[in-house]
């Protein structure tokens, strides 16, 4: 649709200003809607389309505010629905003899929804007809139902909700975690107090090993590797061969193929190749005794 100028809604606040000025567009009567509609759709006056707009912005505002509580602006849920507003008098087909603001009360409503479970999470949420009559009735059913929005449901709530509902209980479960837990920045404050400066990221255990516990095993795994390969250097040829082949190649070949090409039995290779881990294990083992128990 070609831009037109319409009130801005305001970043923060100032919201009354804002109704003030959209109130103080006219209401169309039915035959002006319609004037202005055919006038729009076949002849694309850009007038017609901002008298159509401006006079809807009303209705937006009044179905933006039916949804605050969800952590949402109610300046940004304004500004998404007169997007869906715009949508709406874009596809507008007054022939149909509806009257726009019927129509374009489920462009605005989506718009607005959609920007909600857009914003709710980094993780996104589902897009599923269920998932979404989910998210915005869960609350209303719980109030009807007098269950206390408090954290975890109980397994009757839960199914008593999905029942009446109907969905599955565990969607009833997932989605009630997903709205009792806002996402939360990791530099976010902990405290009011600014001169702490502290931050919830400052108060996260890394679970994992520490940085010298991990140089520690690098340098272990290092110093082992170096006595595997020494021991395997003192081993013949053959078993050497048999024992990297079976143990440290990418595909390890099977105890036939290495019969084949030595001419022996897959038994013999097999003895070939226990001998040879029995002396790389003994001669590891030798090295990591200290040296006062090492045999004589």
């Amino acid at each position: 649709m070609t831009k037109f100028k319409v009130p801005a809604v305001p970043m923060e606040g100032g919201l009354s200003h804002y109704f003030r000025q959209i109130w103080a567009f006219p209401v169309l009567t039915e035959a002006q809607e319609q004037d202005y509609a055919m006038r729009w759709r076949h002849s694309g006056d850009v007038e017609a389309a901002h008298h159509l707009v401006t006079s809807h912005l009303r209705l937006v505002a009044k179905i933006a505010m039916g949804y605050r509580g969800y952590g949402v602006p109610v300046s940004d849920l304004i500004s998404e629905g007169n997007i869906g507003l715009m949508k709406a008098v874009k596809k507008f087909e007054p022939e149909r003899g509806f009257r726009l603001a019927t129509y374009a009360m489920w462009w605005i409503r989506a718009a607005i929804t959609e920007y909600i479970l857009r914003s709710w999470s980094m993780v996104k949420m589902g897009t599923l007809a269920t998932q979404k009559k989910l998210f915005f009735s869960l609350r209303r059913i719980k109030r009807q139902l007098n269950i206390v929005d408090s954290g975890e449901l109980s397994p009757e709530q839960a199914e008593e909700l999905a029942r009446e509902m109907s969905v599955a209980e565990s969607d009833v479960i997932e989605m009630n975690r997903r709205l009792s837990v806002r996402d939360l920045s990791l530099n976010a404050p902990m405290s009011r107090d600014k001169e702490e400066g502290a931050e919830f990221q400052d108060a996260l255990v890394d679970e994992g090993p520490s940085p010298e516990s991990l140089t520690a095993d690098r340098e272990e795994s290092s110093f082992r590797r170096t006595l595997v390969h020494d021991a395997m250097n003192t081993l013949p040829e053959r078993e050497r061969h048999i024992l990297a082949e079976r143990w440290l190649a990418d595909e390890p070949k099977t105890l036939e193929e290495l019969g084949t090409v030595y001419g022996i039995s897959r038994e013999r290779v097999r003895q070939l190749e226990a001998r040879a881990l029995d002396k790389v294990r003994k001669a590891v083992t030798a090295a990591l005794l200290p040296p006062q128990a090492v045999p004589a």
